[in-house]
């Protein structure tokens, strides 16, 4: 539903927290932050945002990651054995989750659990400006790029679904210019791929 509850629209959150984190050497989503770690962090801002349900995709690391998640009614856990392709077979394993469910999502954000500064707010702003904009696609602003958190609405399924490889969705919001909304998100252009970022994080 919308931020402000008015609506029945269905919007995913599918949080891609398949990766063997080779750079960082260790998982990523399991570095400690804020008193707890990376994905349970990210969880839980979807949890509060205006967003059901909330998909955790998981893959190297499975159980570990699986056990660091609150126990919530909303969080639907799915995992993609193919993980080792890169991070297009999570978005298909997400995307495809929905359906399987029996859950008919009007529009899923796409978000990742090393930008540590995603809030509830920030996808909540997602939600609201694709409903005012009615573009299909609204993405995050950055460092003079657009990236995740990202919303796609359902007609653009079948795009995510094609996806092959380490692609991510970037391609599909570079592929549709003049169908993109932006809201701005200063911070995500600071994500965790190695150990000296972590230590970064760690001082602020």
């Amino acid at each position: 539903m919308s931020a402000s509850g008015s609506s029945n629209t269905i919007i995913a959150v599918i949080i891609l927290a398949a990766g063997p984190s080779s750079r960082l050497g260790r998982p990523k989503q399991l570095l400690a932050f804020k008193g707890s770690t990376l994905v349970r962090h990210v969880v839980s801002m979807a949890l509060q945002s205006c967003a059901d349900p909330v998909i955790v995709v998981t893959g190297a690391g499975h159980e570990a990651v699986a056990a660091a998640l609150p126990a919530d009614s909303k969080i639907r856990l799915v995992e993609n054995r193919e993980w080792r392709e890169g991070i297009a077979a999570s978005i298909r394993a997400g995307i495809r989750s929905l359906p399987d469910a029996g859950i008919s999502a009007d529009a899923a954000i796409l978000a990742v659990c090393d930008q540590p500064d995603i809030s509830a707010q920030l996808l909540n702003e997602l939600a609201d400006v694709w409903m005012a904009s009615g573009k299909p696609i609204v993405a995050s602003s950055y460092a003079g790029t657009m990236g995740t958190p990202v919303l796609f609405d359902k007609s653009l399924f079948p795009a995510l679904l094609a996806l092959q490889g380490d692609t991510g969705a970037k391609k599909i919001i570079f592929q549709h210019p003049q169908q993109v909304a932006t809201v701005n998100f200063p911070q995500g252009f600071f994500d965790i791929d190695t150990p000296e970022q972590y230590e970064a994080l760690k001082g602020i």
